[in-house]
């Protein structure tokens, strides 16, 4: 049965595009409980990060592209939606590539903050190998993360990254030796980092880096977090974890 699935694992939501039998391919259903499973991950205020994987063996092996019908546009855009959720989750996101992501499942790993990957991963563009035209922002995406020319050999040239080049690339944040099962342990692990901030924080700072990595100065960068800043300090959170702080400090060993 093609699903999404969502564990809970601690402050973690653990996404699971699960269709084994099609490799995970996003069909238009799948996309829209992909958005939806995004969606209640953001508003769970116990949730501070989401991991999103695949179904061993493949990640994502990208569109099914016979469930578009007639109405191509529509249809593309409607399967967009799954990733397209995941760029735009306010909370942190790792994705947990365990073996081939393709086409709009390339596009569904760039769209994580964070990529780690098992032994088994896979990275490939293949639409012009298909005959079709990159789609869903992958040129903005891939270009962003690896820089134009190794984007340009994948698009372009078909390169495909194993999880070691793709780590050479910096397409990945770090390679996971084991099966799925080492591979999910280790993003939860690496996800518990967000755990131990206060959510709202969280949101505020990966907003605001949207925000900077776009601008030309040190300047502009400074002037944009201030004011996030000084509301952070007036934050009842901050005062409690001072305070504690300070407790600490002052109890004798």
């Amino acid at each position: 049965m093609a699903e999404i699935t969502t564990e809970r694992h601690d402050k973690v939501a653990v996404v699971t595009v699960s269709d084994p039998q099609h490799r995970n391919a996003l069909t238009i259903g799948l996309s829209e409980q992909l958005a939806a499973a995004i969606a209640a991950a953001e508003n769970d205020t116990g949730v501070h990060a989401v991991v999103i994987t695949g179904a061993p063996p493949a990640f994502c092996a990208g569109a099914d592209l016979s469930a578009l019908g007639d109405a191509a546009e529509d249809g593309l855009r409607a399967i967009y939606a799954g990733f397209l959720a995941v760029a735009r989750c306010s909370l942190p996101t790792i994705a947990a590539v365990g073996g081939a992501a393709v086409g709009a499942g390339l596009n569904l790993a760039l769209a994580a903050d964070v990529r780690l990957a098992g032994p088994r991963a896979r990275f490939d563009a293949r639409f012009l190998r298909l005959g079709i035209h990159p789609g869903g922002g992958m040129t903005w995406m891939l270009q962003r993360i690896v820089g134009p020319q190794q984007a340009a050999g994948m698009t372009l040239f078909g390169e495909i990254l194993d999880a070691e080049a793709a780590y050479r690339a910096g397409l990945v944040r770090r390679v996971v030796l084991g099966d799925h099962d080492d591979l999910l342990a280790a993003a939860v692990e690496y996800a518990a980092g967000a755990g131990a901030a206060p959510r709202d924080l969280l949101i505020t700072t990966k907003r605001t880096m949207a925000v900077t990595r776009t601008l030309d100065s040190h300047a502009e960068a400074v002037d944009t977090e201030i004011a996030p800043q000084v509301a952070s300090l007036d934050s009842e959170e901050f005062g409690a974890r001072l305070a504690a702080m300070k407790s600490r400090i002052a109890s004798p060993r």
